[in-house]
């Protein structure tokens, strides 16, 4: 929907065309140009993020063994007000 600026009320509000009807030009507009931009700077780092593991696994079993031996300090009380935080508990 177009907002045309001093519209005097809904009886002068205009069609719609709704977005999948829409046939798009011949000769390049903004728009298009502006996604290939987006699409050519993204693309290097959305390549860099997939060639990454989803997990870490070799520095969680860092951390695993550094809390097992008891050289990471471990607050647990701590761990749960961030998490009732996080989840938005009021007290």
């Amino acid at each position: 929907m177009k907002i045309v600026p001093g519209m005097a009320g809904p009886s002068e509000v205009r069609s719609v065309t709704p977005a999948g009807s829409v046939q798009p030009s011949s000769g390049p507009s903004a728009p298009a140009a502006a996604a290939t931009l987006q699409s050519t700077v993204l693309k290097p780092a959305l390549e860099a993020l997939r060639e990454q593991p989803e997990i870490d696994h070799a520095r969680v079993a860092e951390l695993r063994d550094a809390l097992a031996r008891g050289e990471l300090p471990f607050d647990s009380a701590k761990l749960a007000a961030l998490i009732a935080r996080y989840h938005g508990v009021r007290r």
